[in-house]
Formats: structure tokens, C-alpha cells, sequence
């Protein structure tokens, strides 16, 4: 970071902080988050507010905004790179948020390349420009602990680091020291093993749709790994040790000292 971007940095956190008792309230409502360190938790509020500063936020259908609103989202997202650097945020602007889920329309190609107009129903979408898109409702839903190993921000960020390859296909950039054919086999064979529980109608132990694509495994393991990591790790041993290499953060670490 040269010292243009450093001083830029030191502006917004000084003048833009989270206000104390906005960001201990999140904190709290936000299960996940309870086995953080004070180290930990004072990198994510400076990450969140930079996302603040750095990201805008549009309501859809009418939907107003509140700070606590943009925070938790903020928070959220930032999560997955707290032990990456806001940098691989970078690159896009927009957050929209609706009321609840959204319909699209899409002009999709089948196998025989014949394209077919559908609509679909969705909670969150991203790409590798464009803006992240998340229903309020899915996140209200998400911050609760009944609601183990779903996080739609955190799945769409995954997205958003997986397309850092310039393909979303679940793989994305590895760091130094990390083995290609240790990520590809460990998550290529879950995913497979998943798939096959699926067309044998066996209990899967995590969201079936990490089935659809490694993309979406990648994303739904993703999910699971910072919001429900003993199931991940008891469902996919070395998927975890992967994400947990990746992200350079050990949630379930996180949980047995908390």
C-alpha cells in the first residue's frame, strides 16, 4: 500500500468510524461473530468501514435503509476477508438490497445450446463487476442462530472471490504455498460425493444446493465454514482445512474457545 492509499485510509477511519454502540449492537446480534478476538474484531470494524465509505448502497422497491442495516451487511461481508485484505473487495461499487427475494428474468441456453426465457426467484446474485444484490429478509433471516450455516452475503462474496480467476468455478486465486492439486481434489472429491448422496436420496448434512455447480459448492461451503464450521468440518475434513488455508481464519477455532 503506498503512502497516498495509507493516508486515504487513515481519513476514513478517523472520520468515518462505525459509531461504538451501532457497531457493539451488530456485533451482538450477529451469532458468528462471538469468537472473535478484540484484535480481530477491530480489523473487521475498520474493514466494514471502509466498505461503508467505499461501496453504495441502493434500496430497491422503496426499501429504505437504515445505518444498523448497512452495517450488518457490511460486516458480513467483510468477514470472509478479514484475513485477506480489503483489496480483494475492489473492483465494484454497487450494493443493492431488496425488501425480500427478487425475480429475474434470464435468456439461458440449454445443453443443445437451444436458449429458453426464464424467470427465477432469488435471494442474492453477484458477478465480477457488477454490484452485490441481497434480500433483507434472507439476511435478517441469515443473523439468527436458527438458521445454521446460511449467510447470503457471504455466499455472494465467495463469489466474488472465485470470479478473481476471471471464471466463477470454484476456484480462486490460491496463495503462495497452497497446492492446486490439493484444493482440486479435496474439494472436487466432496463435491462428487455430494452429488452422489443426492441421486441416491441420501441426508447430505449440508444445503444440497452446494450440488448445482462447483461454484455453488465452493459458495455453500464457503457459508457453512464462517457460520456452521463443526458441520463442514465433520461433513468435509479437508474441504475445511482448504477454506481454512484460503481464508487464513479458523472458525471452529473461533467456537471451542468462545
Amino acid at each position: 500500500m503506498n503512502i497516498f492509499k495509507r493516508a486515504w485510509v487513515r481519513y476514513v477511519l478517523h472520520r468515518h468510524a462505525i459509531p461504538h454502540s451501532l457497531w457493539l449492537e451488530t456485533a451482538k446480534n450477529l451469532a458468528f461473530l462471538q469468537g472473535l478476538t478484540a484484535v480481530e474484531k477491530t480489523r473487521l470494524r475498520e474493514l466494514s468501514t471502509l466498505f461503508l465509505h467505499g461501496k453504495h448502497f441502493v434500496g430497491a422497491q422503496g426499501l429504505e435503509l437504515s445505518p444498523a442495516m448497512r452495517v450488518a451487511i457490511a460486516v458480513q461481508a467483510c468477514l470472509p476477508v478479514l484475513g485477506l485484505g480489503f483489496q480483494y473487495l475492489s473492483g465494484w461499487t454497487d450494493v443493492i438490497v431488496y425488501p425480500s427475494a427478487f425475480r429475474v428474468n434470464r435468456d439461458l441456453p440449454d445443453a443443445a445450446g437451444v436458449v429458453h426465457h426464464e424467470e427465477q426467484v432469488l435471494v442474492g446474485e453477484s458477478w465480477s463487476r457488477g454490484p452485490l444484490i441481497v434480500s433483507w429478509a434472507e439476511v435478517g433471516q441469515d443473523a439468527s442462530a436458527h438458521h445454521p450455516g446460511h449467510n447470503v452475503v457471504i455466499h455472494e462474496i465467495a463469489h466474488k472471490l472465485d470470479f478473481l480467476n476471471g471464471r466463477m468455478n470454484g476456484y480462486p486465486p490460491l496463495h503462495a504455498g497452497m497446492p492446486i492439486p490439493k484444493w482440486t481434489e479435496a474439494l472436487n472429491n466432496a463435491y462428487q460425493h455430494l452429488v452422489t448422496r443426492i441421486e441416491h436420496h441420501h441426508h447430505t448434512g449440508i444445503d444440497p444446493y452446494a450440488a448445482s455447480s462447483p461454484a455453488e459448492f465452493f459458495a455453500v461451503t464457503s457459508e457453512y465454514f464462517f457460520c456452521a464450521p463443526e458441520t463442514l468440518h465433520t461433513c468435509f475434513p479437508e474441504v475445511y482445512q482448504q477454506l481454512q488455508l484460503y481464508y487464513r481464519q479458523d472458525p471452529l477455532l473461533r467456537q471451542h474457545k468462545h
